[in-house]
C-alpha cells in the first residue's frame, strides 16, 4: 500500500467526481489503496466533519516553545458547551499519553483554543497531537449535533517563543483570555484552562508538565514559578480595565529578544520573505509586514491620501 504522503498527493490531483467514477466504473471494492484514497479525500472535504490534518503555517524549528492558536470555523461558538470544552481537554490528555507532548499551559474558550507546549520530541509529535485533538473534538460534536462540514479553520497559527520571561508573559496572556473578553472577573472562575491546574496542581490526569514549565521560564523549582506567576496575574488583574489583546502572541512568527528573533528569521531562510523584525513593548517579534491596499487602476487614484488606505486583516475605518 502506498504511504500517507503518496495518497495525499494523488488525492490533490483527482477531483471528487473522478475518484467516484473510477471506483464505480472499475468496480473496485473500497479496500486497499483505493479505499484509503476515497476515505482521505472525504476527510479533507469535510464528510467526517473536520479536516484530516490541522495544518500550521509552514515554519518549524525543533527544540522550542510553541504557542498554538486554533479557531473554530468562521469563529463560530462551536465550543460554547461545557461538554465540548471538557472533551477537548480530555483528548489533549490522551495526546500527552500517546505521544509525550510537553504541555505548559492551555485555554479553551467558546470559539478558539490556546495551547503552549515545548517541542521535546520532534515535529511528528506536534503533528500527531494536534491532529488527534482537533479531529476527535470535531467528530464528536458533529455526530452529536447531526452536523456536517468542517469544525476548525483550515490552519492553526504557531508562534515560536524564546524561553525565559517571554513564555511567562504568554502564560499570563493565555490565563487572562476570558477576563479580557469580559466573561469572568478572575481566571480561576474559568474552569477550562491551565490557571487552576497551576494554582492547585493535580495528582492525576495531569496536563501541565510542572518541571518543564519551571525550567523553561527560568526558575529553579515550581514554587518559585508559582509565586511569580501569581504576582504577574494579580498585576494584570489590577489593570484589567486597560487590558488589550496583544497580537504578537497570535499573529507573530517568533517572539523573544532581538538576537533570537533574527536567528529564527535566518533559520527559516526563504520563508520569512516580506516579514520583518519589529520592536515591541517587552522585546521583539517576527511577523509579516502589513501591506496597504491602494488602488492604481486609474491615474486619478494614484494620489489617494494615507487616511484613505485600508489595511487587510486589521480593523481600520476609512475616514471621510
Amino acid at each position: 500500500m502506498a504511504d500517507h504522503g503518496t495518497i495525499l498527493s494523488q488525492i490533490r490531483k483527482w477531483g471528487r467526481t473522478k475518484i467516484t467514477n473510477r471506483i464505480n466504473e472499475e468496480k473496485i471494492k473500497k479496500t486497499s489503496l483505493y479505499r484509503w484514497q476515497y476515505r482521505l479525500f472525504w476527510y479533507r472535504n469535510g464528510r467526517y466533519g473536520v479536516n484530516a490534518v490541522a495544518r500550521a503555517h509552514r515554519h518549524y524549528i525543533p527544540g522550542h516553545i510553541w504557542h498554538i492558536t486554533h479557531r473554530c470555523l468562521k469563529r463560530e461558538f462551536l465550543l460554547k458547551y461545557v461538554k465540548d470544552r471538557h472533551r477537548w481537554s480530555q483528548w489533549l490528555y490522551e495526546a500527552k499519553k500517546r505521544y509525550g507532548l510537553v504541555i505548559l499551559d492551555y485555554a479553551v474558550t467558546s470559539n478558539h483554543i490556546h495551547l503552549l507546549f515545548y517541542d521535546a520530541a520532534g515535529q511528528d509529535v506536534i503533528y500527531r497531537s494536534l491532529q488527534l485533538v482537533a479531529v476527535r473534538t470535531g467528530q464528536e460534536y458533529n455526530q452529536r449535533k447531526s452536523r456536517k462540514g468542517a469544525f476548525w479553520e483550515d490552519r492553526y497559527h504557531a508562534t515560536i517563543i524564546e524561553d525565559g520571561e517571554h513564555p511567562l508573559r504568554c502564560i499570563v496572556y493565555i490565563d487572562m483570555n476570558m477576563v479580557r473578553s469580559g466573561v469572568v472577573d478572575h481566571p480561576e472562575q474559568w474552569r477550562h484552562g491551565g490557571y487552576n491546574e497551576i494554582l492547585s496542581p493535580r495528582r492525576k490526569c495531569i496536563l501541565i508538565d510542572y518541571n518543564a514549565l519551571s525550567q523553561l521560564t527560568g526558575f529553579n523549582d515550581f514554587e518559585s514559578f508559582y509565586t511569580s506567576h501569581r504576582r504577574w496575574v494579580n498585576a494584570a488583574l489590577r489593570q484589567k480595565k486597560d487590558l488589550l489583546r496583544e497580537s504578537k502572541w497570535t499573529q507573530a512568527i517568533a517572539v523573544g529578544d532581538e538576537n533570537f528573533v533574527a536567528t529564527v528569521k535566518k533559520h527559516l531562510r526563504s520563508l520569512p520573505t516580506g516579514r520583518r523584525v519589529r520592536s515591541t513593548k517587552e522585546g521583539y517579534e517576527l511577523r509579516k509586514a502589513m501591506v496597504p491596499y491602494n488602488g492604481h487602476s486609474e491615474a486619478k487614484k494614484w494620489d489617494i491620501h494615507t487616511n484613505k488606505i485600508c489595511f487587510w486583516n486589521e480593523k481600520s475605518a476609512i475616514t471621510e
